[in-house]
């Protein structure tokens, strides 16, 4: 049987289809970003390989004298994940490099348009936008934000998938009053046309 698309396993994350799965997910990332907001990342890297480095030595230890009472001949425990090839395809790092480098030349091209008001409208919103983010900035660290978007993205798909109508019902009167306002905002500039939809 073929393993899902990585997209599918994703969204099965997300969703929480598999809860065991996404709990150990969800709370391993999450200790991680808790870590790293009470601890540097070098010793929050050493404290992980350090524990790892305990389990699997413990358990080395224990299934060797395991063997030596039992008069066995199991051979290595990890034997199994030390044949295991772990080099990753040099295909692969070019598939995703590339698109990478795409989306990174886009985003270029687009920082430029909008720092050099290639459209008024649009440098506007993102000045709007930084300034907003000024301001989040001044209450939050970016670490702070990171464990708020990973609970974020760990439930908005649960709540969303339960309570989809009343989101969509809410989210169509806020973005038609935005789209009123802007409308508003672009007609009083003078020598401006509201883009065509």
């Amino acid at each position: 049987m073929d393993p899902k698309p990585w997209k599918e396993q994703v969204a099965d994350l997300l969703y929480w289809r598999d809860i065991q799965r996404t709990g150990v997910v969800f709370g391993a990332s999450l200790f991680l970003l808790l870590s790293l907001s009470v601890c540097s990342i070098i010793s929050v890297c050493s404290y992980v390989a350090l524990a790892l480095l305990s389990v699997t030595i413990s358990f080395r230890i224990y299934k060797g004298i395991l063997q030596a009472v039992q008069k066995s001949e199991d051979g290595h425990p990890f034997k199994m994940y030390l044949d295991r090839d772990v080099a990753i395809p040099a295909e692969l790092v070019h598939k995703y490099g590339d698109g990478a480098l795409v989306r990174l030349n886009a985003g270029l091209k687009e920082l430029r348009r909008l720092f050099l008001v290639e459209d008024l409208v649009d440098s506007l919103k993102f000045a709007v936008l930084m300034w907003i983010l000024t301001y989040i900035g001044a209450l939050f660290n970016g670490l702070t934000l990171l464990i708020l978007g990973l609970i974020g993205v760990f439930s908005w798909p649960v709540i969303y998938e339960k309570h989809q109508a009343q989101i969509d019902h809410y989210y169509g009167l806020v973005s038609k009053q935005v789209k009123d306002v802007l409308g508003k905002i672009v007609a009083t500039i003078p020598g401006m046309k509201p883009k065509a939809e």
